[in-house]
This record gives structure tokens, C-alpha cells and sequence, in this order.
């Protein structure tokens, strides 16, 4: 293939766009935002998890509160109706004597519930405790995720307005170029890892940065100026230079 040497040299200003189009291809799909979102997510989703058992705790045990303060409202209920009956004194002295046990007992009875209900109160507010704390965790991850979301937002804008500015200006650039070059420089670049043209300096191949040999070096000197030469090795484009070394 043969092109004019200029159009040649401006496979380097074309390279230079695609090369940065690439790098802001790969900068968005590894931007650091996006590891921190997921790391995030998942945290938020242990969070979750954790607050969903606190809730539950602190629900079961405010079912359990509940029970015995219903368990000491009949106790206090029937205590006041045994006392009542006992302060009036009526009645045979057995049924009295077996009122006073009764009491006894139902004293003994609310103890052992008001106890209970104590020690499950403590619980209650130990458990409460810990789910503000988590509810805590959760809130401040969700407001890290919402300033690593504007973050994330604001570089993928940076990054868009730098595509359509090196897409801008790689248009007309295309258009200056012949289409059987346009076409050789896209084809390599999509086997050669997006990189087509190089430049060749002292010697040396641009592209995979080996030097040439001294068959490969004496065929691109003799070369014309518009041959399209390329590489033995890598097989990219070599444009040729003042710097070439040839």
C-alpha cells in the first residue's frame, strides 16, 4: 500500500486520539468510585441484615414485656380481690387461713414476674442500644454512597465531555486521511491491542518497542517514501520520521 508521507504522519495525531479514547474508556470502567459503591453496597446490605435482627430482637422482647405485664396485672387483680375478701373477714376461718396463703403466694408470684420483666427490660435497652448503633453505621455508609455517587457523576461527566472532544477533533482527521489507510490502521489496531501506528525512532519500533533488525532496517531505507511500511514483529504501521535513525 502506498500513501502520501503527510497523511502517514497524521497516523500518529490519529493514534494519540484513539490511545486517549482508550485510556478514558479504561479510566471509566475502573474508576475507583465504582470499586468503593460496591464495596459500599455490600456493606449496606450486612448492615441491613443486622438491623433487621436488632428489629426483631427488640420486637420479641417488647412481646415478652408486654406478656408479663399482663401476667402482673391479673396477679395484682386477683391479690386485690383476695385482700378485699380477707379485710372483710368473712367467712369460714379455713377459707380465710387458705386467702392468706394465697396472698402469700401471689406475692411471691409478682416478685418472680416484676423480676422477669426487670431483667428483660435490661436486655430491651441493651438491645435497643445496639440497633441505633447500627441504624448509626448504616446512615453514615448511606451518606458515604450518596458523596461517592456525586463523585462517581462528576468524573463520568469529566469523562464524557473529554470523549466528545477527542471524537470532535478525530472526525475531520479521518476525513483527511485515504479510506484504504483508515481502514489497514483500524484493522490492526483491533488486533494489536488498539494501537495501529508507530512511530519508528533510532531503530526502534514504537509499537512493541523492539528494536529493528539489520535485514528489516535496510528494506525500510530503501523503501519509498510513500510505501506504507510496517513492522516484522508486531506488524503495526511504522511511520517514518527525521527521527527514525535510518
Amino acid at each position: 500500500m502506498k500513501a502520501d508521507p503527510t497523511a502517514q504522519a497524521l497516523l500518529l495525531d490519529l493514534q494519540g486520539i484513539d490511545t486517549a479514547l482508550s485510556q478514558l474508556a479504561h479510566r471509566r470502567a475502573n474508576l475507583p468510585e465504582l470499586a468503593e459503591l460496591d464495596r459500599l453496597a455490600r456493606e449496606l446490605s450486612a448492615t441491613e441484615d443486622e438491623r433487621a435482627r436488632a428489629q426483631a430482637e427488640v420486637a420479641d422482647l417488647d412481646r415478652d414485656i408486654a406478656r408479663l405485664e399482663r401476667d402482673v396485672d391479673q396477679v395484682r387483680v386477683r391479690k386485690d380481690k383476695d385482700s378485699a375478701r380477707l379485710t372483710a373477714g368473712t367467712g369460714p376461718a379455713r377459707e380465710l387461713e387458705a386467702l392468706q396463703h394465697e396472698l402469700e403466694s401471689l406475692n411471691r408470684r409478682q416478685y418472680e414476674l416484676e423480676d422477669a420483666e426487670l431483667a428483660l427490660m435490661e436486655r430491651r435497652e441493651r438491645a435497643e442500644t445496639a440497633l441505633a448503633e447500627i441504624t448509626d453505621r448504616q446512615q453514615a455508609a448511606q451518606l458515604r454512597r450518596a458523596e461517592t455517587e456525586t463523585r462517581r457523576d462528576a468524573a463520568l461527566a469529566e469523562i464524557a465531555g473529554q470523549e466528545v472532544d477527542r471524537t470532535q477533533a478525530r472526525e475531520p482527521l479521518v476525513e483527511q486521511l485515504p479510506a484504504d489507510l483508515v481502514a489497514l490502521y483500524e484493522r490492526i489496531r483491533d488486533d494489536s491491542g488498539g494501537m495501529g501506528a508507530a512511530l519508528l525512532r533510532s531503530g526502534r519500533c514504537g509499537g512493541c518497542r523492539l528494536d529493528l533488525s539489520g535485514s528489516e532496517r535496510a528494506r525500510i531505507k530503501t523503501a519509498a517514501p510513500d510505501d506504507v511500511v510496517r513492522c516484522d514483529e508486531c506488524r503495526r504501521i511504522l511511520v517514518r520520521t527525521a527521527e527514525s535513525g535510518l
